[in-house]
């Protein structure tokens, strides 16, 4: 049985990230609907760890991981790496003694704990004192409360994650109020800036990034666009001329460049750095994201037999979180760009041929696992596929960036 994982980030008040939390649930197809906790832990811990390997998910960065009450009383956390997860204690886990004393022996070890969806209640209090980080939901929580929980908290050395944070306000209230940590999708989210308008700067670099994903493309348009942008001319002539190339002789034109490239690789070096010019002053996850999920609705795309051109579906996946990056309303940025109507119908207005195969990589990605079954039907990929593709997005974006 195959086991879906997708990755949820946690982030600092840098806004960069600090780890992220592994969302699973071991089948689409709900062939085991009564597994029990324990089971679906012990899945995923074995599959993320000795399977597909921690680091293909997190990137290096900790894994928060959900443990049952059973699963700490007998210590399992111990047989990973004290480096690699943070422990995070279910909020129906009850405080008996046997839990408080294994998880006061799996801190002695070094291992992080996390309360998650706290709640106040008086018997909690060893588990607090024993805890690194306590996970507030901004969504099931009502504002006076967190606030007296961030009162009550205060006199315990433990740090603060504000859960479900949607909205830059939002961010920047749990910012106030003292979070260390933020989790939730805010940063997908456009900060609308009344009277801001796109620079002609980046006007130039998102049409370089469309002329470069045309199915056919016109290589004079291309090099006019990118000779009128110096980063962009400065980082190709670099890249061609690196040491993985191995040129006797040295590459200075555009034109050069981009016909040494080829068709596909052009495709994928431009739309790389053009994306991470436009979002260098956003959360990197952001930039990291568009990347994944571009590649994921490309790969979808490819094994459902897609009869549009994958490239459509690499542009759509790309220019989904375009908002959020240039902190603009989609419809103000699609009505500059000379992109094909099926993607502007997808992209403006959720429609079209398009739309179910940005919906599948947005549901696997954010571990909607129930809209799933419903969604891969539609697209007419076979389910037990999808967790090979989103793995293999990952691998691909950081090979890149």
């Amino acid at each position: 049985m195959d086991v879906y994982v997708a990755r949820q980030p946690i982030f600092k008040r840098n806004k960069r990230v600090y780890a992220y939390e592994l969302l699973f649930r071991d089948s689409l197809t709900n062939i085991f609907p009564d597994i029990e906790g324990d089971s679906a832990t012990s899945k995923v811990l074995f599959d993320s760890f000795l399977t597909i390997g921690i680091e293909k998910i997190t990137g290096r960065k900790k894994a928060f991981i959900n443990f049952t009450e059973d699963m700490l009383i007998e210590k399992a956390p111990l047989i990973f790496s004290k480096d690699k997860i943070v422990v995070e204690i279910l909020e129906d886990v009850e405080p008996g003694l046997e839990v408080v004393n294994a998880c006061r022996d799996i801190t002695r070890d070094g291992y992080m704990l996390a309360m998650d969806d706290f709640n106040y209640k008086p018997e909690l209090e060893p588990l607090i004192s024993i805890s690194n980080l306590i996970k507030i939901d901004f969504r099931s929580t009502p504002y006076k409360e967190i606030q007296e929980n961030v009162k009550r908290l205060s006199r315990y050395d433990v740090h603060l994650l504000a859960e479900k944070i949607e909205t830059y306000e939002e961010f920047s209230e749990a910012l106030e109020m003292g979070f260390k940590y933020f989790q939730g999708y805010f940063f997908c989210k456009p900060e609308i800036i009344k009277g801001k308008d796109i620079s002609a700067s980046d006007l130039n670099i998102l049409n370089v990034m469309v002329e470069a994903n045309k199915e056919e493309i016109d290589f004079q348009i291309l090099e006019r666009l990118i000779g009128r942008d110096v980063a962009i001319s400065y980082k190709l002539l670099r890249y061609i001329n690196s040491a993985y190339f191995k040129r006797v002789r040295k590459i200075s034109s555009i034109k050069q460049a981009i016909a040494l490239l080829g068709e596909r690789r052009i495709r994928r070096f431009l739309s790389i750095i053009a994306m991470a010019d436009l979002s260098h002053e956003k959360p990197n996850e952001l930039f990291r994201r568009s990347v994944i999920r571009a590649r994921l609705c490309e790969m979808i795309g490819e094994v459902a037999s897609c009869p549009v051109p994958s490239s459509e579906l690499f542009v759509v996946g790309l220019f989904s979180l375009i908002d959020a990056i240039l902190d603009d309303s989609m419809e103000n940025i699609m009505k500059r760009l000379p992109l094909s109507r099926e993607i502007k119908d997808v992209l403006l207005y959720n429609s079209g041929e398009l739309k179910k195969y940005l919906t599948l990589a947005i549901s696997y990605e954010t571990g909607n696992w129930e809209r799933m079954p419903e969604t891969a039907a539609a697209v007419g990929i076979n389910e037990e596929k999808l967790p090979t593709c989103y793995l293999d997005s990952i691998k691909w974006a950081d090979s890149l960036i």
